[in-house]
C-alpha cells in the first residue's frame, strides 16, 4: 500500500514531474482529460473507478461530454497529497492513452 503521511510541497512537484499534465494547488493534485466524445468519456470514468476501488481510495471525479477532470487529496492525512494520490495518478495514467485521452 502506497504511504499516506502528507508529503512536502517539494516531494508533491518532483512526483509530478512523472506525470505530465497533473497539477497541485498544494493540498490537492488534478488533472483534466479530453476524448473525441462522451462515450469514451463516460467508459474511462468506470475504468478510474475501479481503480478507486482496488486501492481503497477515491478522488474527485467529474465527467462532462468530453471531459473528465479528477481531484485527489488524502483526508486521513489532513487533506493534504500522499503518495497514496500520487499512486491514483499513476495508475490513471496507465490507463488514459488506451481511452483515447489527451
Amino acid at each position: 500500500m502506497a504511504d499516506v503521511q502528507p508529503l512536502s510541497q517539494k516531494d508533491v512537484e518532483e512526483r509530478l514531474q512523472e506525470l505530465p499534465g497533473w497539477s497541485t494547488d498544494g493540498d490537492s493534485i488534478s488533472r483534466d482529460y479530453t476524448f473525441d466524445g462522451h462515450f469514451q468519456a463516460a467508459a474511462m470514468v468506470v475504468h478510474v473507478a475501479q481503480i478507486q476501488e482496488e486501492l481503497g481510495h477515491h478522488s474527485e471525479l467529474t465527467l462532462g461530454y468530453n471531459k473528465i477532470s479528477i481531484t485527489v487529496n488524502t483526508h486521513s492525512a489532513g487533506g493534504k497529497v500522499t503518495g497514496l494520490d500520487v499512486e491514483l495518478a499513476r495508475r490513471v495514467e496507465q490507463i488514459a492513452p488506451g481511452h483515447g485521452a489527451r
